[in-house]
C-alpha cells in the first residue's frame, strides 16, 4: 500500500512541479515583464527550488563523450556487449585517429567497474568512469530498476548477482582488473573466491573501496540498522510490491524511494543548507553554483528499486550471519573460500570520514585472502575523504586515483604468480608498497 500511496503523491505533485518550473521562468526570463518587477528574482528562485523538490528524477545519463589521453581529445562510445534481465555490461569503448594514441590505448589495462546495487544507479559512478579512461579499458555493471523487471523473468538473489559478475569476468577474461565500490566489495570477494575453488584463472588485480566485508568493525548507522533489526522486520516493514504502472508490476521490491529517504535522515541538516545555499545562488545569479547543486541532486535524488529476494539475502548474509568472515557462506552448495584466492593481488581502499562503511571493514580482506601472498596486498587510507570522496571528486582524482592507476599498471605488467606464503598482520599503506613496486621495476 505504501508503495501505491507513494505513486498517487508522485502523480499529483507532477502538474504542480511542472507549473512551478514553468512560472520560475515567467519571472526570469529577461523578456518577460515580470522578469522586471520587484522581488522577481527571489520569486523565480522560490519556485525553482519548489519544481527541484516536487519532480521525479529519472535515470540520468553518463554523458561520457570524449575524455583526454596522453593530451589528445578521444571520441568515447558506449556499448552493450552483455545484456542480462536484471544488469547491462557496458563499455567505453575509446576511438582516435591519432595512431600513436590509439596503439597506446589498446596497450592499456582492462578493467571492469562493479557498481553497487543499493539504491543508486551505476551513473553515481561517472567520475569514476571518466577517470579510469584516461589510462584503461573500461567496463561497468548497469544494474536495471527492478521495477522495470517483468515478473516472468523470475526472482533475482545475491547468488544471481554472483553469478553476473563471473560471467562478466569470463566474457571480458582473465586478464581483466576488477574495481567494487562499496555494496559490491563483498560479492565480487565471493565471486572470485568460487572461481579460484574451481580452478579457474581469476582477475589480475581487484581493488575494494569502502565496502562492507566485515561489517562488525567500527558499525555505522548503516550497519546497526541491519544488525539490530531482526530479519523478519525487514521482510514485514520494507518489501513492497510494484505497483500495476510499471513493467515489473506485482514484483516484491525494496523500494528506491525508501532508500532514499533513508539517505537524506542520515543528514538532514546538510540538505536542508544545500537546498538553501541553492536558493541563495539563484537570486545572486551564480550560475555556477546553481548548476553544481542540480549536477548533484539530479544523480542523488535518482533512484532504483532492488529486487526484495537479493535485498534481503545481503541484510542475512552479510549484516547479521557474517557469513563470509565466518566461513559458512554458501552459494549453490559451494562454500565462498577467500584463502583460495591465489593468483589475483588485493588494494584495499578506505576514507578517513566514511559514514557508511567504517574503518576497518575493507580492510578485512586481507585477513581472508591468506592465500594472495602478502607482497601483493595493498591498503590506502585516503585521508579527509568521506565515502563518495574515495570514488568522485576531488580526492578521487588526486588521492585515490593515483594509488588504483599504480597499483593495477603493476599487476598488468607482473602478473601474481608467487607461491602462496602467510601474509604479515599488518598490510602496509598504498604508497609504502608503492615504493617496493617501483624499486622491482627500477
Amino acid at each position: 500500500m505504501l508503495y501505491q500511496l507513494f505513486e498517487t503523491q508522485r502523480a499529483l505533485m507532477s502538474p504542480f512541479a511542472e507549473f512551478a518550473s514553468a512560472s520560475a521562468k515567467l519571472y526570469s526570463h529577461p523578456l518577460s515583464p515580470f522578469a522586471h518587477s520587484p522581488m522577481s528574482q527571489r520569486v523565480s528562485a522560490g519556485l525553482d527550488l519548489m519544481h527541484r523538490l516536487g519532480k521525479d528524477y529519472e535515470k540520468p545519463e553518463f554523458g561520457i563523450r570524449g575524455v583526454e589521453v596522453d593530451q589528445v581529445e578521444v571520441a568515447v562510445q558506449e556499448l552493450v556487449p552483455v545484456e542480462k534481465p536484471f544488469c547491462r555490461l557496458m563499455r567505453f569503448k575509446r576511438y582516435t585517429d591519432n595512431v600513436a594514441v590509439l596503439t597506446k590505448m589498446k596497450d592499456q589495462p582492462t578493467v571492469l567497474v562493479v557498481a553497487p546495487l543499493s539504491g543508486h544507479h551505476s551513473t553515481l559512478l561517472r567520475d569514476t568512469v571518466r577517470q579510469l579512461l584516461k589510462d584503461h579499458k573500461v567496463y561497468i555493471t548497469d544494474w536495471t530498476d527492478a521495477r522495470m523487471v517483468p515478473l516472468e523473468e523470475g526472482p533475482f538473489h545475491l547468488d544471481d548477482y554472483i553469478a553476473y559478475v563471473q560471467e562478466f569476468i569470463r566474457h571480458i577474461g582473465p586478464d581483466c582488473h576488477v574495481i567494487s565500490v562499496c555494496q559490491p566489495t563483498v560479492p565480487v570477494l565471493a565471486a572470485i573466491s568460487l572461481m579460484a575453488s574451481n580452478g579457474e584463472q581469476t582477475p589480475r588485480s581487484m581493488t575494494m573501496m569502502g565496502g562492507p566485508i566485515d561489517a562488525r568493525r567500527s558499525p555505522t548507522a548503516v550497519n546497526n540498522l541491519a544488525m539490530n533489526r531482526s530479519f523478519s522486520w525487514f521482510e514485514a516493514n520494507v518489501i513492497y510490491r510494484v505497483p500495476t504502472n510499471f513493467p515489473g508490476a506485482g514484483r516484491q521490491v525494496y523500494p528506491g524511494f525508501l532508500q532514499h529517504t533513508g539517505f537524506v535522515a542520515m543528514n538532514p541538516d546538510r540538505h536542508l543548507t544545500s537546498h538553501y545555499d541553492y536558493f541563495l545562488d539563484l537570486v545572486r545569479g551564480d550560475d555556477d553554483g546553481a548548476d553544481s547543486h542540480r549536477q548533484f541532486y539530479d544523480e542523488y535524488n535518482a533512484v532504483l528499486d532492488m529486487p526484495a529476494e537479493y535485498y534481503l539475502d545481503t541484510i542475512k548474509t552479510v549484516f547479521q550471519d557474517f557469513a563470509l568472515v565466518n566461513g559458512t557462506w554458501d552459494v549453490k552448495g559451494q562454500l565462498v573460500r577467500p584463502q583460495d584466492i591465489k593468483g589475483t593481488a588485493l588494494l584495499t581502499v578506505e576514507g578517513e570520514l566514511d559514514d557508511i562503511s567504517g574503518a576497518g571493514q575493507t580492510r578485512a580482506a586481507h585477513e581472508l585472502c591468506e592465500g594472495i601472498p602478502s607482497e601483493h596486498q595493498h591498503h590506502y587510507d585516503a585521508v579527509g575523504a568521506g565515502h563518495y570522496g574515495i570514488f568522485s571528486g576531488r580526492r578521487w582524482r588526486e588521492k585515490v586515483y593515483p594509488e588504483v592507476q599504480r597499483f593495477i599498471a603493476k599487476y598488468d605488467l607482473e602478473p601474481v604468480l608467487s607461491a602462496p606464503q602467510k601474509p604479515s598482520t599488518e598490510t602496509g599503506t598504498a604508497s609504502s608498497n608503492g615504493r617496493r613496486a617501483r624499486s622491482k621495476q627500477a
